[in-house]
């Protein structure tokens, strides 16, 4: 497991859900200055400096109740609102398509360029507010700075642990359904065909050489596929051309997109079920969540007039019904975590992970304090 991933998963889940949040935007014809006021709260937020500091530390992924936490609050630091069932869909999509784009990455280096993908989006959903391009573009540097001298093998690693992390999503999405990229079963189909990965020659052809080097004899075999030379390799730049189109946004042209439990749904649920039984790390775990939302700036629910509710369905018949019937399994818990600008508590939830980091073991005291935490924490 690669220690490297979270700032990976992150910007690239974050990337997706604002492209499917700029569409419903748009689809339910929300006006200009409120759509815009929603896009750049969730990327001032999203890429809030104290916590992208927590982040790109070195450290391991969350567990999916987790991380799903982190974009509940994330999704709702604006005045739009979500229901349950819309924050499942959006959550369901926002993973599936970046599980496919992890898969179709012809080198693992190129989920670095799927990265800069989301990116080049997100900059250009904030081209006219010069404050948030900055906090996007500091973003940029660190990425540059903590990815592009990895080694191949580093980046295998890092792919290991998304797929891992993914392995047991399969929900059905109707535009890969339609494209014929997903199969019934909500798995995904890999082309055979197509160019091959940059650095590397179309298979089909065995060498053999001698003990001193020199080639002695060709034989062809038939590589199952229609594969082409490799393209150019992308900008690991800040500017220049990706090449790949993986992680650009699919949502431009209007398409609705659906979301279904596969056949594989029965095995997921119980893998999630198995999930919530206690964590012995769970407390330090949400101690840590608590300290990286602390130091985000959510909008306030008080100003209920200014506020709306977006829905990520047809109608408000088709959201109910789809709250209805989503097994209860497989919904996950919205975990509120307070997060005050009171110096005094962020200070205290600072020294609790400092004791955390200091010592594998915990002391009474420091026990104490996270049941003190913990009791701060609504719906667990």
């Amino acid at each position: 497991m690669s220690s490297r991933t979270l700032p990976l998963l992150f910007i690239n889940l974050g990337g997706e859900m604002l492209y499917i949040l700029d569409q419903r935007l748009r689809a339910q014809n929300i006006p200009a200055d409120k759509a815009k006021k929603v896009m750049n709260d969730i990327i001032t937020t999203m890429f809030n400096k104290k916590f992208l500091e927590e982040l790109f530390k070195p450290q391991e992924l969350y567990s999916k109740k987790a991380l799903r936490t982190v974009f509940d609050r994330l999704a709702h630091a604006s005045i739009m609102r979500l229901n349950q069932a819309s924050m499942d869909k959006l959550y369901d999509l926002m993973t599936m398509a970046f599980k496919y784009q992890v898969l179709l990455c012809p080198r693992p280096k190129d989920i670095l360029l799927v990265s800069f993908n989301h990116m080049d989006a997100i900059k250009d959903f904030v081209k006219d507010t010069p404050n948030i391009l900055s906090q996007v573009d500091e973003t940029y540097q660190q990425l540059i700075e903590m990815y592009t001298h990895l080694s191949s093998g580093e980046f295998q690693l890092i792919r290991q642990t998304l797929l891992i992390f993914f392995q047991d999503m399969h929900i059905r999405v109707s535009i890969f359904l339609k494209d014929k990229v997903q199969n019934s079963n909500g798995r995904f189909v890999l082309p055979t065909s197509g160019p091959v990965p940059h650095g590397t020659q179309v298979p089909g052809l065995i060498r053999m050489f001698s003990c001193t080097g020199e080639e002695t004899s060709r034989v062809k075999f038939n590589n199952g596929g229609n594969y082409t030379a490799s393209l150019q390799e992308g900008s690991f730049e800040i500017f220049g051309e990706r090449i790949t189109k993986l992680g650009t946004n699919m949502y431009s042209v209007s398409r609705p997109v659906e979301t279904h439990m596969s056949g594989t749904s029965k095995n997921s649920a119980q893998h999630t079920k198995a999930n919530t039984a206690p964590n012995p790390l769970a407390k330090e775990e949400l101690n840590l969540l608590a300290k990286l939302m602390g130091g985000l700036d959510i909008q306030k629910q008080g100003n209920v007039d200014s506020g709306f509710r977006v829905n990520l369905f047809a109608t408000d018949e088709e959201e109910e019904e789809a709250l209805m019937s989503r097994p209860s399994d497989l919904s996950y818990g919205i975990i509120n975590i307070q997060a005050t600008k009171d110096q005094q508590a962020n200070a205290e939830l600072a020294k609790i992970m400092g004791e955390f980091t200091e010592s594998g073991d915990q002391s009474p005291s420091a026990s104490s304090k996270g049941d003190d935490l913990l009791a701060m924490m609504d719906g667990l």
